[in-house]
């Protein structure tokens, strides 16, 4: 990943996150998936009152790539307003380790950003086979 691929990862990530519906927690996500296009999507956490239905902004950017034609994710960016970059939780891991090979993942506050490697946060992912 170059350094303007995750430049826009961080733009699209951050804007997401201002889109957050997240009126219980007030925790916004935003996050940004490049696939193997070189295409850049985003999305947002969408909270629920019923919060088990909560969809996690990783998993929303993933759906949007997915639903636009994307097949393979190179990277993803998560942004979070908080004091130190914010991981993706157990679930996006897996959903990220589903459709991409080992991709970068790169946290960011917008003043401390953190980059490493899928395997670096989920090192033992689920496969069908």
């Amino acid at each position: 990943m170059t350094q303007e691929q995750q430049r826009r990862l961080l733009a699209a990530a951050r804007r997401a996150a201002g889109r957050a519906h997240a009126p219980y927690s007030r925790f916004r996500v935003g996050a940004a998936v490049l696939d193997e296009r070189g295409r850049v999507h985003a999305g947002c956490n969408v909270e629920n009152a019923s919060y088990g239905l909560t969809i996690c902004a990783e998993r929303v950017a993933v759906g949007r790539m997915v639903a636009t034609g994307g097949r393979r994710i190179e990277a993803v960016l998560v942004f979070c307003d908080t004091e130190t970059p914010t991981p993706p939780c157990g679930a996006c891991l897996q959903v990220i380790a589903e459709l991409g090979r080992n991709p970068w993942v790169v946290l960011s506050n917008g003043l401390k950003t953190e980059r490493g490697r899928l395997s670096d946060f989920l090192p033992r992912p689920f496969r069908a086979s």
